[in-house]
């Protein structure tokens, strides 16, 4: 089961597509998280998710909010990847110890061996305000985001 609004946000560190460690509690007290799974690099709906965030940055950092997309890629794959499509916010890699993350999130699908496509918007004080998991074919909507955001 997916984490819940009102609880913690756990915390963790995985390491950047630049190979740098990120923890979720260095933002605590400085700015809101959303926090998005996906499921693979290079797939369509991931790619088309992760364009449209690119596309509307602005609309996250005018909300003194850090975006973090995490997958299940290694953090070579998600190097190429946001090279690739002009990314400039972290893709986390929750490759190994396998999902590890993504488990302790709820969104992990054991079966597939990979993340669900599972958002948390998470405030300056780590709790979750809002959440949204979709399943493995169910892009999200970016607007959802924002109003989230808008209501802390």
């Amino acid at each position: 089961m997916a984490i819940q609004v009102g609880e913690k946000a756990p915390d963790f560190e995985l390491k950047d597509n630049h190979g740098r460690a990120v923890r979720l509690s260095e933002f605590r007290g400085r700015k809101n998280v959303v926090l998005l799974f996906y499921p693979f690099a290079f797939t369509g709906v991931c790619t088309g998710e992760l364009c449209e965030l690119r596309d509307n940055l602005p609309q996250f950092s005018d909300r003194d909010t850090e975006l973090l997309a995490v997958s299940n890629d290694s953090i070579h794959t998600l190097r190429v990847f946001a090279e690739q499509e002009g990314l400039e916010y972290p893709l986390l890699s929750d490759f190994w110890p396998h999902g590890n993350v993504s488990r302790a999130y709820g969104v992990f699908d054991e079966d597939k061996g990979c993340a669900v496509r599972g958002t948390f918007v998470i405030d300056k004080e780590g709790v979750v305000r809002w959440t949204v998991v979709n399943g493995l074919p169910d892009a999200r909507d970016l607007n959802d985001y924002v109003k989230a955001l808008d209501s802390l």
